[in-house]
């Protein structure tokens, strides 16, 4: 699956996460997005390729991170030390049947402004 915000816009960021919208571009291929388009349920247990990206238009001193059932996905986290504009990881990991996946930014209260064309997107790969 994969699925990109491509309007920017203002995310309203607070200490314990706050869900980015991913509701420009969508291949779902089985999954199945939220009405918010802020998680998507995994169809099949298995091993999945993440990648994320998120752009931001000013440096924030904010954390991003992936989560699946609202747990943070080991390995998907950023906290930074430094305000930065762009976050990204990439990781391999077992999710399984219906749980729900997402991107957050955390550790902070501060409006983020995701930049137009691609201020944040999601890429769910199964690989086994």
């Amino acid at each position: 699956m994969s699925a990109v915000n491509t309007a920017g816009g203002i995310v309203a960021v607070v200490l314990g996460g706050t869900p980015i919208p991913l509701t420009g571009v969508q291949s779902l291929d089985g999954f199945v997005a939220n009405g918010a388009s802020t998680l998507f349920t995994v169809p099949v247990t298995g091993r999945y390729f993440i990648t994320y990206r998120i752009n931001l238009t000013a440096g924030l001193l904010a954390g991003a991170q992936a989560v699946a059932g609202g747990t943070p996905i080991p390995g998907t986290i950023i906290s930074p030390v430094l305000t930065l504009s762009s976050f990204e990881a990439d990781v391999i990991t077992t999710l399984t049947a219906g749980t729900t996946i997402g991107l957050q930014l955390f550790g902070v209260i501060a409006a983020a402004t995701l930049q137009a064309g691609v201020g944040a997107s999601l890429v769910v790969i199964r690989v086994d």
